[in-house]
């Protein structure tokens, strides 16, 4: 049973045409004069205005470059998936969340302390040997811990998943802008489809997995182990910012999805979930297999000769 997606319509400021779009898009094309226009419709705390927006820098062709070059290093990808076209290329501003917040912790660790002792000993025939044996000394460390913690970027779109949104990061976030309408008419321009408090507590738990990197570089010693700690956030600030992402969709055989890859349009970085082919992979193992038992086969009939 299909299911109806719920529409809008705006008019066309140049032609005037009526023009169907979906609720989560911020930016249409006419499909009569081609021109672009951008919804104007009043924030909600769920789908708030963007506040800063970095810009494409990489175009369709470079993209579609970066992508074909991703897939050719995939070597157990599907035979002619490098050949195929993309069904549907989309120059996409996806709608993400920056945040940041002050951290305020509390650890606890075991800490090593490496240190060399000189040890002499004498064999058998009495001749003397003399090493130096690295022992370490343990101690308990514990305290308070504070840290400033930026930059965590977190999707607001169930269509891109924050998984992939990092692996095609990081955005050079020195480049941002604050957001008008025009940075972002004739591109798609998505609005955010997760709510406010999902992603906040998304960037909370990307923040924790920070702050625990920022306290194993801050303990002394050359070693640590059983890192503990207790943090508490504060000072947060989340802004919805739109993210260039150019989106392919590959269909490598009729009956099966269209695969999709993402390329970062300000750096080029691509990535996708490409799939194994299972037919290579069989191929590989058989002439392994041939190539160890070729020794072991002429082993054997040189014991007949």
């Amino acid at each position: 049973m299909a299911v109806a997606i719920e529409q809008h319509e705006i008019a066309c400021r140049a032609c005037g045409a009526k023009i169907l779009f979906e609720p989560l898009h911020r930016s249409v094309r006419c499909p009569y004069c081609d021109s672009p226009s951008v919804i104007d419709r009043p924030a909600t705390p769920d789908r708030p205005d963007p506040v800063f927006v970095v810009g494409f820098s990489v175009d369709r062709h470079e993209a579609t470059d970066r992508m074909r070059r991703f897939v050719a290093r995939k070597k157990l990808a599907p035979p002619g998936l490098r050949g195929r076209a993309a069904e549907r290329v989309s120059g996409v501003y996806l709608p993400t969340y920056l945040y940041s917040a002050v951290a305020s912790s509390s650890y606890n660790a075991r800490i090593g302390e490496d240190y060399y002792v000189t040890e002499v000993s004498r064999d058998s025939k009495g001749r003397t040997s003399v090493k130096r044996k690295r022992k370490t000394e343990y101690y308990e460390l514990s305290g308070p811990h504070h840290s400033y913690v930026s930059d965590v970027v977190v999707t607001a779109s169930r269509g891109i998943p924050n998984d992939e949104v990092e692996a095609v990061e990081p955005f050079d976030l020195g480049e941002l802008r604050r957001f008008s309408p025009s940075m972002v008419s004739g591109w798609t321009s998505e609005e955010p489809s997760m709510t406010r408090e999902g992603c906040l507590e998304l960037a909370r738990r990307e923040s924790e997995g920070k702050i625990r990197g920022i306290l194993r570089r801050f303990m002394p010693g050359d070693s640590c182990g059983g890192l503990q700690d207790h943090t508490v956030l504060g000072k947060e600030s989340i802004d919805l910012v739109l993210l260039p992402v150019w989106v392919f969709a590959i269909r490598y055989r009729d009956d099966r999805p269209p695969i999709r890859l993402l390329v970062n349009g300000q750096t080029g970085k691509a990535w996708g979930k490409i799939p194994v082919s299972w037919t290579k992979v069989a191929i590989i193992a058989g002439v392994a297999l041939g190539l160890i038992a070729v020794p072991v086969i002429l082993g054997l009939l040189a014991g007949f000769f």
